[in-house]
């Protein structure tokens, strides 16, 4: 059996199975997303950072603009009066995705994944512009990330594409699925579909430091019956080390509507890694891939330890992004820098290790996340003579999913 010999379907309308994972910030590019939906599929955009996307994408002067009305607030401890212009965090989402959804072409399907974690200074406000602006720019549906969503259907609910969007989101356990269906049911809107995300998955985990103990598979099944006792017919699509088309097929064959992969990508043409770092990815052994808890998020995140992130101790930029800041404009890598600066008055330089600032690293492509499989990509490509590893396309990487057999992985030519 091949990939291709299933479909993923909703409604009556059907579709390769395989969705190419939401990866920020802009690692998941538009063309990757493009190249999902041309070929039958569906691919993910991310709006991680939106506003840092838009002014690489279409030179438009948010971040700029944001830092400037902030900067007077740069040596503050306080991050509490750094807030987002809700109309340009609106604009910057209708940009990236309007831009995205001209463009496609094919079959298939685009997504964009939203994370509640970005919480932004104003959680509820801010994820309910990112949604309804998405909305608005047509994208063809939501995948709900990096939180519970206990109450993201309902800041939606009254968008007139509400019921015609398709909405899913990603869990990491039949608990998590269960708290988001009875906090959602007041909406009398299901999701469309629901991602299981396993402990081999890359950047954050839905796990403790305990992740080792849990298995996709075994989640999978868990979910599938749940809602199998429950009569609810949501297709369930796993995630999180499914590295060939083989891996796949077992999934289908078991009952999953489809698979979502992004490791494999992360080396693709279109990918938004710059091409050195892509060259970490394929060097990288098993040894050099780790999970920590650097994020100030508090999810533990999977990560190539030796990217250049980790441990450095720059000072937080939440007067330019901002993006982890929470409710009250507190943010666990701005503790941690300050505690550093406090221990070591006088230095020009502080190294933070136990938090990093996220928002700077991810957009300057310092933090290497990656799935635990990551090892494995030099051995889906050829190196070249000067030592380098060949960069695949996106197309090359999709087929291969899709039509290959007994485990095996095609190189390119």
């Amino acid at each position: 059996m091949r990939v291709d010999d299933f479909r993923l379907m909703f409604g009556k309308r059907e579709f390769v199975p395989i969705m190419i994972g939401g990866m920020g910030v802009d690692i998941s590019t538009a063309g990757l997303a493009l190249e999902a939906a041309r070929l039958g599929g569906i691919g993910h955009i991310s709006d991680a950072m939106v506003n840092t996307i838009t002014d690489r994408r279409f030179n438009t002067k948010f971040v700029k603009e944001k830092l400037k009305q902030f900067k007077f607030n740069v040596a503050n401890l306080d991050k509490s009066l750094v807030k987002f212009d809700l109309g340009q965090l609106a604009e910057a989402t209708r940009l990236h995705i309007g831009k995205t959804m001209e463009a496609k072409r094919g079959a298939g399907l685009i997504f964009v994944n939203i994370m509640e974690k970005l919480t932004m200074n104003a959680p509820k406000e801010t994820l309910k512009v990112r949604m309804s602006a998405a909305l608005d720019a047509g994208i063809d549906g939501i995948t709900l990330a990096a939180g519970l969503h206990l109450g993201s259907f309902g800041l939606i609910e009254d968008h007139p594409r509400f019921r015609d969007v398709k909405l899913g989101i990603i869990v990491s356990s039949v608990r998590a699925l269960q708290l988001f269906l009875k906090k959602s049911a007041r909406t009398k809107r299901m999701p469309d579909y629901v991602v299981v995300e396993g402990p081999l998955a890359g950047g954050h985990l839905g796990f403790g430091m305990d992740w080792a103990q849990y298995d996709l598979a075994t989640i999978v099944a868990e979910v599938i019956q749940y809602l199998k006792d429950e009569q609810l017919d949501i297709p369930v699509i796993p995630a999180g080390g499914i590295f060939t088309g083989t891996d796949a097929v077992q999934f289908l064959e078991g009952g999953a509507a489809g698979v979502q992969v992004a490791t494999r990508f992360t080396v693709a043409e279109e990918c938004g890694l710059p091409a050195a770092a892509k060259q970490e990815y394929f060097k990288a052994s098993e040894e050099d891939i780790e999970v920590n808890q650097i994020s100030p998020t508090g999810y533990p995140m999977r990560m190539i330890k030796s990217s250049p992130g980790i441990g450095d101790g720059i000072r937080p930029n939440c007067e330019a992004y901002g993006y982890l800041l929470d409710a009250n404009g507190k943010c666990a890598y701005v503790a941690s820098y300050n505690r550093e600066v406090a221990a070591h008055p006088g230095a020009r330089k502080v190294k933070v290790f136990d938090k990093t600032c996220l928002c700077t690293h991810m957009r300057n492509f310092e933090i290497w996340t990656c799935g635990q499989l990551t090892w494995r990509l030099k051995d889906t490509t050829r190196r070249n003579e000067d030592g380098s590893y060949q960069v695949l396309s996106a197309e090359h990487i999709f087929k291969d999913y899709q039509f290959s057999t007994d485990q095996q992985i095609a190189l390119p030519d």
